[in-house]
């Protein structure tokens, strides 16, 4: 992007959160406030995701550039698009490559930024960014899968499923599959849900377990089962939006679409059995808030209320879901945004990162989990929070 053009996104962004005589900013909606106040914070689009030292291809940008967008759509706010359009303009270049993207690694992580590639796509018609939807969806075509086909979530992670991987590849791929006629890997998207589910899935919480080990060989996998060993609450709102956001996209006689509703209603009762009785919201830990350490976290909790509030709306869970996401969300907003004195907002308590494996560290245990850096403003709470945020404005 030209130096007038990112001039002029951030000369209108400043001018947005000045308020203007009369106006007051806590009048704004919340979805906009907090667009604003992440363009406040990260003046260029690919600083997003605390990744301000260097250029990279991220999953968290590509998040909350997609709910960028949707604000800018929502309330005609042609900058925030602006905004979204420097990042991918930035990293890819005409020919349709991604310059900070390397296939080779068959990182599913890399695949959830797809989507937000297709959003400029569409809005712009530039080929660039079609070409570049092309090389992400080239990459599953070779991806290494277990036996019975399952992605793996990484290449330096062999034989493993996480929870995480479904929300980084499925709905990108439903919805590629969707735009350039490919219903013939419709059945494919299924499956991974299908299995994911049926290795990951506890009995006796009614939860679902953060991932998955087909070869037994990783020191956090249970020798018998496979499985990691507690239930990481944003591990499970990844699946829950992975599951409402890929649904949106295989058609309704899809043969095997059905069981993808039955995993999400099997998502939503442990959403709502877990949910913390005093604050309506969840713990890092979902099913052991009472244990010593655990805490209140602010990225499975607005995943779960889009979840519940998305999944209740097209009519996938029952209608009485959407009460509990309403009060989830203003609780939400009452436990985890702050107002900052130089008028920007923020979301606290959110967990920086947690996964299995990779160092000695990452072992899955409970201990593990509640001892990982806690951070404000991480993309992973700020994403959904915009994305159901406007929702409930629509229906304000």
């Amino acid at each position: 992007m030209n130096t007038l053009k990112s001039f002029l996104i951030l000369a209108f962004c400043f001018a947005l959160f000045s308020c203007q005589p009369g106006e007051k900013k806590e009048d704004h909606p919340w979805s906009v406030r907090m667009v604003e106040s992440e363009i406040a914070r990260n003046p260029e689009s690919w600083m997003l995701d605390f990744a301000n030292k260097r250029l990279i291809w991220s999953y968290c940008a590509g998040l909350e550039l997609e709910a960028i967008i949707k604000t800018g759509e929502q309330y005609n706010i042609p900058a925030f698009f602006d905004y979204a359009y420097q990042f991918a303009d930035t990293v890819i270049n005409e020919q349709g490559d991604i310059i900070v993207y390397r296939k080779e690694s068959y990182n599913i992580d890399f695949i959830n930024p797809g989507k937000f590639v297709l959003d400029v796509w569409e809005k712009t018609g530039e080929e660039r960014f079609k070409k570049a939807a092309f090389n992400l969806r080239d990459q599953l075509y070779t991806h290494p899968r277990t036996t019975e086909g399952g992605f793996w979530h990484k290449q330096v992670y062999p034989h493993q499923m996480w929870l995480d991987g479904l929300y980084m590849g499925s709905p990108f791929y439903a919805r590629f599959c969707a735009t350039f006629d490919q219903p013939e890997y419709f059945p494919d998207i299924i499956k991974q849900f299908q299995l994911v589910a049926k290795y990951t899935y506890d009995p006796a919480t009614g939860l679902f377990r953060h991932g998955w080990d087909e070869a037994r060989q990783q020191k956090w996998a249970d020798p018998v089962t496979g499985q990691s060993a507690n239930v990481w609450g944003r591990a499970m709102g990844w699946f829950g939006m992975a599951l409402v956001d890929a649904l949106d996209w295989i058609p309704v006689e899809q043969r095997g679409r059905d069981s993808m509703i039955t995993i999400l209603k099997t998502v939503a009762e442990g959403i709502k059995k877990y949910r913390d009785k005093e604050s309506g919201l969840w713990f890092q830990v979902i099913d052991k808030g009472s244990e010593p350490g655990n805490y209140l976290e602010a990225t499975c909790s607005s995943m779960f209320i889009y979840t519940l509030e998305k999944a209740s709306r097209k009519g996938y869970i029952d209608a009485g879901y959407a009460a509990i996401a309403r009060d989830a969300y203003n609780s939400f907003i009452k436990t985890f945004i702050k107002e900052n004195e130089d008028g920007t907002i923020s979301i606290t308590n959110c967990c920086e990162v947690a996964g299995l494996g990779g160092n000695d560290r990452r072992d899955g245990t409970y201990g593990y989990y509640i001892s990982e850096p806690v951070r404000d403003n991480d993309p992973k709470a700020v994403g959904p929070f915009i994305l159901v945020s406007l929702q409930f404005e629509k229906k304000n």
